[in-house]
């Protein structure tokens, strides 16, 4: 193992910081990246939004988001970075900000990893100053702040055995994201029944707690409306509850494989469907479908939910409030929904459950996946871990 260096982030990079406002938003154009597109050290562009060509100039004037650039939170979610990659044209949103690797110092992706490391991590923890309202990093001072890395070989061999476990995660990512497309492609090719059906009589509606539950480590998932990503539910973005609580926050409702969650406040039209072997309870402000019939099946029902005429009937009957717009809970039993024709109910049921347990499986390699990297990745980039033997860890995973 070679010879670790003890720098700074000047030494490696170079700091550039994004606007202090906000664009209008556009339904296409470049992206204008959020700090909710870190997820894991990944960018997640689902999480962002577009702004028009015309804004994009103005927004790029301090620094234009490049391939190998680490990006990363400044406010809030202090900690949180991801690697732009290659043919994204995107701006940095407010309160993020990016490091330029020099090249000829530090491999991008290593760069990356040892900011997720837990030593640059108690460096931000440290630092960081802790206001009235957010904690933040002075961008200022960040330069200054110190760094270890090995020569560039060894920071190479670190950078391929982490990112296998990426790739991997990556590649499961384009998977589930297939399979939902197919889903909804099957769903809107097959012929809708005549009329729509009362949502009451096909499925019993729970909605969740209306507290938080003090987190835990480890424990049932307390599951969050962050976790409903487009028919898929993403667990990294929940959080867990002790097992003495549990029962507390399931008196209401225990979600069960096969419902359909949904969000009725802020994120609103969002829906996924519960995974079968996962123990949970619902977050605040999130409610389920249940289906009462097994020729309704849970996928058919999201997937109906999902569609853009009960999409229309959601934003017709939400109730704009001062500070967040809901959906009436009271009344959505009444609402009515529509539904594929008796006799293809069957058969499409069958398809969409096959693509949405391709999904659940990827999922759960993805977690698996996520959590050996996590483990990997403190003890490579402080040097307690040998590469080789990583190697022959990350190999059997893959």
């Amino acid at each position: 193992m070679g010879e670790w260096l003890e720098l700074t982030i000047n030494d490696v990079a170079q700091v550039f910081d994004g606007p202090h406002a906000t664009p209008s938003k556009t339904e296409v154009g470049p992206w204008f990246l959020s700090i909710s597109s870190l997820v894991g050290g990944r960018l997640v562009l689902g999480e962002s939004a577009h702004l028009s060509e015309a804004d994009y100039g103005r927004w790029t004037t301090r620094v234009t988001p490049q391939a190998g650039d680490v990006l990363f939170s400044y406010e809030t979610r202090l900690g949180d970075a991801a690697l732009m990659p290659a043919g994204v044209k995107a701006c940095l949103g407010r309160r993020m900000g990016l490091l330029r690797p020099k090249r000829n110092m530090v491999k991008p992706e290593f760069l990356l990893y040892a900011y997720m490391g837990p030593e640059f991590q108690r460096v931000i923890a440290e630092r960081a100053i802790h206001g009235a309202t957010v904690d933040r990093i002075p961008l200022v001072d960040l330069p200054k702040w110190p760094i270890r890395v090995p020569v560039l070989s060894e920071q190479q061999a670190i950078a391929e055995v982490l990112g296998a476990l990426d790739d991997k995660i990556a590649l499961n990512e384009r998977i589930r994201h297939t399979a939902l497309s197919l889903a909804g492609a099957c769903y809107e090719s097959v012929g809708i029944g005549n009329e729509p059906e009362v949502l009451g009589d096909l499925a019993e509606l729970f909605d969740g707690p209306h507290a938080t539950p003090h987190k835990t480590p480890t424990g049932p998932w307390f599951l969050s409306i962050s976790s409903l990503k487009s028919g898929y539910l993403d667990l990294a973005e929940s959080a867990h509850l002790s097992e003495e609580d549990f029962p507390r926050w399931t008196r209401r409702v225990q979600p069960r494989g096969g419902d359909v969650l949904f969000s009725y406040e802020t994120r609103l039209g969002d829906a996924a469907l519960m995974p079968s072997g996962v123990r949970g309870s619902l977050g605040r402000r999130m409610a389920l479908l249940r289906s009462k019939s097994t020729a309704v099946s849970g996928s058919l029902l999201l997937h109906a939910y999902l569609a853009p005429a009960f999409q229309e009937e959601i934003k017709r009957r939400t109730i704009h409030g001062a500070t967040v717009d809901r959906l009436p809970l009271k009344e959505m039993a009444g609402w009515r929904i529509s539904l594929p024709a008796e006799g293809e109910r069957e058969r499409l049921s069958e398809k969409l459950d096959a693509l949405h347990t391709t999904v659940m499986q990827t999922a759960d390699e993805n977690r698996t996946l996520a959590e050996l990297r996590d483990t990997l990745l403190p003890q490579l980039v402080t040097g307690k871990l040998r590469v080789k033997d990583a190697t022959r860890v990350v190999e059997e995973a893959v």
